[in-house]
């Protein structure tokens, strides 16, 4: 698998990454009737840093943002979002773009000392475990924030790890 920074090239792939998702509303806090300019705009925001993850054939098979979680005295924290595309999951392509997150997260010139993951909705097993697995703590649990379509008010998770 490649992990390249994404291209203005990538817009289509990345479009069929983030449209289903976005539409099902299971796992992202964004308007499930989010427009394609918008979900792009949103995923392109100018402090994120967009890559893609490519498997062997050259097919973009998911997506992620690198940026400062705050500014000013949080700008030392990193933050991610990560998509992968339906059809890909259980490929290990999440975790291995969360492994080249940390990586690229270390490697920046402003000095990131931790990642924290702001809204990880507690429904999302596989992620919660993944990012478990990969050494993030829940450092905070927020009560029935998240309106999931098909569970009804479920709880999401502030997650956090040092680098």
């Amino acid at each position: 698998m490649l992990i390249r920074p994404a291209t203005e090239n990538d817009a289509d792939a990345l479009w069929s990454i983030l449209e289903p998702t976005f539409r099902a509303g299971e796992t992202y806090p964004i308007p499930r009737d989010i427009s394609r300019h918008n979900a792009l705009a949103y995923w392109h925001s100018p402090a994120h840093e967009v890559f893609v993850a490519e498997d062997a054939t050259g097919d973009v098979v998911g997506t992620y943002y690198l940026r400062a979680n705050q500014q000013g005295g949080g700008s030392h924290v990193a933050n991610c979002g990560y998509m992968v595309r339906p059809g890909a999951t259980g490929r290990g392509i999440a975790r291995a773009m969360c492994l080249h997150s940390l990586e690229q997260a270390r490697a920046r010139a402003c000095g990131f000392r931790a990642m924290q993951f702001n809204f990880v909705i507690s429904s999302n097993e596989r992620a919660v475990k993944l990012w478990q697995s990969l050494g993030f703590a829940i450092v905070g649990t927020l009560p029935g924030v998240f309106a999931h379509p098909r569970l009804g008010d479920v709880d999401a998770y502030v997650m956090f790890r040092t680098l």
